[in-house]
């Protein structure tokens, strides 16, 4: 509807027509209208009162008439340069520094215009000093006028958000830009959760400035006296790619101080400099590894994977469901994925599906230990790379059914390595565990034998064979960081099976780079990520308790439980022998597994037999021969 039309309402039974005039049009001329009216009550105020002051509060009559001359050509040259720059047009909510900065500018370029015309145009000229105070006084009752609205708006919502039931005070680590740029949004919205008491730096050139209103009280060591004088109950970290060190020197300030943590995400910095509080993310045991995060180059893994045919196994579990949600990103030509659990399964087919329509993407619902139906699914699929992640990877519980173990990590991945070998694969890829090196578990051995399966069987096939060792992977399903959460949740204890235990971890997309790039790059036969130092699991579970804003050993108790069988207390990534042949690589580590044994197939035979029968101590025996280096638990001694 154009402005000024007249809208009519439907015609009610027994009513005349209700009309109403104008629209939504109106508003579209009618405010900037009267900004400019505004203005030129400003300008026209700003010119007498200059001329008050210049001549004591007594205005001569020869200086009337300079004030009468003069003032239609300044308010035409000030309104017309405040047009130009619309600046008539003014957002009294979103406004800031670069807004004021041209209403300067538009009023600089109308006085210098003024004082150049008025010499030539009018008879009687106003006095330098006269202009010059006009100047001033006109922006500054401009900016005033334009920006006291919005100071307003800001002050009632801070008073009504520090009255409002269920606010939480906050305060914000980093004065920097995107604390400034978290501190705007969370005092313009009405419904933020947080009232912002202040902020804390380390750059000393900010301690006792304002930033939005809020002062910059010192460096972040105050975080602990300032979170009990001002009753902080959330700690805002909005430093972009703080390193982990910094945050868990944060964290260990107020281990013992309710509060909880929200942290700007790293992805700010290709966010344009827009970020809100809907934004910021949970401080998670993500952000404390004791290294920064791994990142693989997405250019070649784009290169590696698109127009690839794609099988992975283990499809629905967590690194499985994961490598096949990366890889779908990257344009393959189909992606099969293999699970035994049927119902995951679908919901994972279902949902990348829906992200990529295009996409073909079969679901296979197969058991690995079948060696005839992986036949079958290699033939009608012909994979060229083949992700294997299917395993059983529970420690205490493959200590009590260690024939499932070996039926399915040692037989389940000769199966699928042999259909890799069989379809001609291009590329076979083993995800395998650090608990592999020196095993004593069930577990941790019969991953060392898939590594041994796959090595033998690369000696004679045109398939690349390569085996990816994890640590612990965060986040991923019946790891320790979940667990943790769920018992804080239930109230306590979190339990830990030893105050020393410690443990390498990486994240899943650490993982799932890993597992792409090394495996499908030809990097060797071995590859596993630079982890850096190990992490005590008891020091993981009081983070993961302050992170919930809670107490260690007050609100929440670690209890110390004692190794499970089939446990260490600490795990290595490498053998001795694998280590003399370690290369280092873009953070990956690459070395070569001593060849098998010359009996291997021999011994594979024998450990087949025993599984099948269920014949534990033989099951045992067999894998001491094949693994020189295992050591079974009591329970299998």
């Amino acid at each position: 509807m154009s402005p000024g039309m007249v809208e009519s309402t439907p015609v009610m039974a027994g009513h005349a027509p209700v009309q109403r005039v104008g629209g939504p049009g109106r508003s579209l001329w009618f405010r900037p209208l009267l900004v400019l009216l505004l203005d030129a009550v400003i300008t026209t105020g700003a010119l007498f009162c200059a001329m008050l002051l210049r001549f004591d509060g007594r205005m001569p009559t020869r200086w009337q008439w300079a004030f009468l001359n003069g003032l239609p050509l300044l308010l035409l040259l000030r309104l017309g340069a405040l047009v130009v720059f619309r600046l008539h047009r003014w957002s009294f909510k979103t406004s800031g520094l670069s807004e004021a900065g041209r209403l300067i500018c538009a009023n600089a370029l109308a006085t210098l215009g003024f004082e150049v015309l008025q010499s030539s145009v009018l008879h009687t000229r106003a006095p330098l000093s006269v202009v010059g105070i006009e100047f001033f006084l006109t922006t500054a009752v401009m900016g005033v006028h334009r920006y006291a609205p919005r100071m307003a708006r800001l002050w009632y919502l801070d008073r009504q958000r520090a009255r409002r039931f269920g606010t939480q005070r906050a305060i914000i680590v980093g004065a920097g830009g995107a604390g400034d740029l978290l501190l705007r949004d969370l005092r313009g919205v009405p419904g933020s959760p947080w009232h912002v008491v202040g902020l804390v730096d380390d750059d000393p050139a900010k301690h006792g400035t304002l930033l939005g209103g809020r002062r910059v009280f010192g460096p972040i060591d105050m975080l602990p006296e300032l979170v009990k004088k001002h009753q902080v109950s959330q700690v805002l970290i909005a430093i972009v790619n703080l390193p982990s060190q910094r945050i868990q020197h944060i964290l260990n300030l107020c281990r013992n101080l309710n509060v909880g943590f929200k942290i700007v995400p790293a992805s700010f910095i290709y966010l344009d400099k827009k970020i809100t509080s809907a934004m910021l993310h949970d401080l998670s045991p993500e952000h404390l590894l004791p290294r920064n995060a791994v990142s693989f180059d997405r250019e070649e893994v784009h290169r590696l994977v698109t127009g690839r045919r794609i099988l992975v196994t283990g499809g629905a579990g967590s690194i499985g469901s994961e490598i096949a949600r990366q890889v779908a990103e990257h344009e393959p030509e189909s992606l099969v994925l293999v699970d035994i659990n049927e119902n995951e399964l679908y919901l994972l087919v279902r949902e990348l599906q829906e992200r990529h329509p295009k996409l073909p993407v079969s679901a296979v619902v197969a058991d690995i230990r079948d060696m005839a139906r992986m036949m079958r699914v290699g033939r009608k699929h012909a994979p060229q790379y083949v992700f294997h992640a299917a395993a059983h990877k529970h420690v205490p519980l493959m200590e009590d059914a260690p024939e499932e173990a070996i039926k399915n990590n040692v037989f389940g991945t000769l199966n699928v390595a042999r259909m890799a070998h069989a379809c001609g694969a291009e590329r076979f890829v083993l995800i395998s565990t650090d608990k592999a090196v020196h095993p004593s578990s069930i577990m941790g051995a019969s991953k060392r034998l898939a590594e041994m399966v796959v090595r033998d069987l690369a000696g004679h096939s045109r398939t690349a064979f390569t085996a990816v060792r994890f640590g612990n992977v965060l986040g991923s399903a019946g790891s320790v960081v979940p667990i943790f959460k769920r018992q804080i949740q239930r109230g306590g204890p979190v339990t830990v099976t030893h105050p020393d235990c410690t443990r390498y971890f990486m994240t899943i997309p650490e993982a799932v780079g890993l597992v792409v790039l090394a495996g499908l790059g030809g990097y060797g036969e071995l590859c596993i990520l630079d982890m850096g130092a190990p992490v005590r699991i008891a020091e993981l579970a009081a983070n993961t308790i302050s992170l919930a804003g809670l107490v260690p050993d007050k609100d929440i108790s670690i209890v110390y439980t004692g190794l499970r069988p089939g446990e260490k207390l600490a795990e290595t990534l490498l053998s001795e022998e694998e280590e003399r042949t370690q290369q280092i690589r873009n953070r990956i580590k690459v070395a070569q597994s001593p060849a098998p044994p010359a009996d291997f197939h021999i011994r594979l035979q024998r450990l087949w037999r025993a599984a099948r029968a269920g014949d534990t101590p033989a099951v045992t025996n067999t894998l001491r021969t094949l693994i020189p280096t295992y050591t079974p638990s009591k329970s299998q001694g």
